[in-house]
């Protein structure tokens, strides 16, 4: 299969570029040859498992071309066009100081903008920034990144990652890790007393266990200095910031370690707060509630990570604990201190980048499993205290309200009819329940999907941008091998195509097949001529 995306000019000025991905988690892998085309003006991306068979190339010949005039765009498509479209970049597009696969990224970065995308978001690594030494910054790799996407005439979105990432594997700074060593206090612990070291535990946000620095004081050092060395961007180019905000940078404890296997039920999850810090919290706050003997631990009823909500009496569905006045006394306080670490993050970065010309986000996890129960499991452990009889996401859009940011949702490719029915997950349910709280305290919604190539995915995100819910941008997430993979990346143009100008294309999607040679041509307001042909 072969997709070419061409602009039409005089001459062509774009150097020779050429790249391949060979991971597909959306990372680069090692550099391999044979993945390339030697072609002049061409890109390949070709995943290993279709070498041989089929590949990608996109072509992109860009100079100064006249613009089709527009045409007149019917209600529904000037609905679509509110919504702003970005795609993620690889999450380790640079390590060190430089940047990975400098070439793919300049096409990509090319094909993006002759698709009509509005920009790309750039996740940045306290760990590959601030890697040796505690105030020792390294912001060059990233500024080659902002300025390629200047030169692009894109826009950027900027995820400020005070996490780890295990596939790609960042961890964080190295001298945060080697006080961890000593002081394995500074990390969640589970029940059996496991650290978690993809982040801080919220319960250090203000106690100085960072070499005399509380973590609150690294992060605005942080934020600070990302805002002086990206001064020249900021508000420009750089129109949006998401600041991380705890595991894979969304809002939540650390309730579930590791991912389900495909095709088997996840378990409830498992609550955080045995970290000697959380403990001394809770203990605090049993005693202030005149009830000392509940805050010597978290719920001892309760399943742990992979156990389904059955296996104990807690998430029991009716007469469980969760239901008691325990239940409540436990639930309230851990969520409390989750929307209280949020606030201060939040609060941190609008004092930050208050004069300057950018949209602060957070990113809110979709914790879809068990929500058809009534005690709502994930949710719970996860940090959210949402029941079938309780409102959970309403304290959590008041606070992103207070601090004036928007909430970023993943999960919009998700629909019920592909999931477990066995987990009675509901995406589409949760997602319009925590939407209605947004739209209640005016907090704007930026979507993301969860994975590339989820079942009728692009459809479930379209319907999403439709959506009343669905009222500032939307991040595609993530290119690499998977995203220009011939099954994925002609159904991607399409979909972009449509949300343009849906009135000049009326045709089906492309199909996965490709036993058949089709070829079809339109043009999009930027004069823009794609071919799809399968052989």
């Amino acid at each position: 299969m072969e997709v070419s995306v061409i602009r039409s000019c005089s001459q062509a000025t774009n150097p020779k570029t050429e790249l391949g991905f060979s991971d597909s988690r959306f990372s680069f892998g090692k550099f391999n040859e044979k993945l390339f085309s030697r072609k002049p003006n061409s890109v390949s991306f070709e995943s290993p498992l279709r070498r041989g068979k089929s590949g990608l190339r996109i072509t992109a010949q860009a100079a100064q071309s006249d613009r089709l005039p527009k045409s007149k765009s019917s209600t529904k498509s000037k609905t679509l066009n509110r919504i702003r479209l970005f795609a993620g970049l690889p999450l380790d597009v640079v390590s060190g100081g430089t940047v990975n696969q400098f070439r793919a990224i300049s096409a990509g970065l090319k094909a993006l903008k002759l698709l009509g995308l509005e920009g790309v978001e750039l996740p940045i690594w306290w760990g590959v920034v601030e890697h040796e030494s505690m105030g020792k910054y390294n912001w060059s790799g990233y500024l080659t990144i902002a300025e390629m996407v200047r030169k692009a005439g894109l826009k950027l979105n900027v995820t400020l990652c005070f996490h780890a990432s295990s596939q790609p594997k960042i961890p964080l700074p190295e001298w945060v890790l080697d006080i961890g060593k000593t002081k394995s206090n500074i990390f969640f612990k589970d029940r059996a007393g496991k650290p978690y070291r993809g982040c801080l535990s919220l319960a250090v946000d203000e106690l100085a266990v960072l070499n005399g620095k509380t973590p609150m004081e690294v992060y605005q050092d942080f934020c600070e200095s990302f805002k002086s060395a990206f001064s020249a961007f900021i508000g420009s180019t750089i129109t949006g910031i998401t600041m991380g905000l705890g595991p894979d940078g969304e809002l939540r404890y650390p309730s579930h370690r590791g991912f389900a296997k495909s095709g088997t039920v996840p378990g409830a999850g498992e609550f955080q707060c045995y970290d000697k810090n959380m403990l001394h919290l809770l203990k605090q706050h049993a005693e202030a509630c005149g009830k000392p003997k509940w805050g010597l631990g978290g719920p001892h009823n309760a399943p742990a990570y992979s156990e389904l909500p059955t296996a104990n009496t807690f998430f029991k569905d009716h007469g469980g604990s969760w239901e008691s006045p325990y239940g409540d006394f436990f639930l309230s306080w851990y969520s409390s201190q989750l929307i209280a670490h949020g606030d201060r993050l939040l609060s941190l970065a609008s004092s930050v980048f208050s004069d300057s010309a950018v949209n602060i986000f957070g990113k809110v996890p979709l914790m879809h499993s068990w929500h058809g129960t009534r005690s709502h499991p994930s949710e719970l452990t996860a940090g959210f205290y949402n029941t079938a009889t309780r409102k959970g996401y309403e304290e959590v859009a008041e606070m992103f309200a207070r601090n004036s940011c928007k909430i970023i949702l993943p999960g919009m490719d998700q629909s019920d009819k592909y999931q477990l029915k066995e987990s009675l997950s509901s995406p589409e349910s949760l997602l319009a329940e925590i939407g209605t709280a947004c739209n209640k305290h005016g907090v704007g919604i930026s979507g993301q999907n969860s994975t590339v190539g989820a079942p009728d995915g692009l459809k479930q995100i379209k319907k999403n941008m439709l959506s009343e819910n669905l009222n500032d941008s939307f991040i595609f997430q993530r290119i690499g091998a998977q995203f220009f993979a011939p099954e994925h990346f002609p159904l991607f143009i399409e979909f972009v195509r449509k949300l343009n100008q849906p009135e000049l294309y009326s045709g089906n999607l492309p199909t996965k097949e490709g036993t058949t040679t089709t070829t079809d041509s339109v043009h999009t307001r930027s004069n823009l001529s794609i071919h799809v042909q399968s052989a």
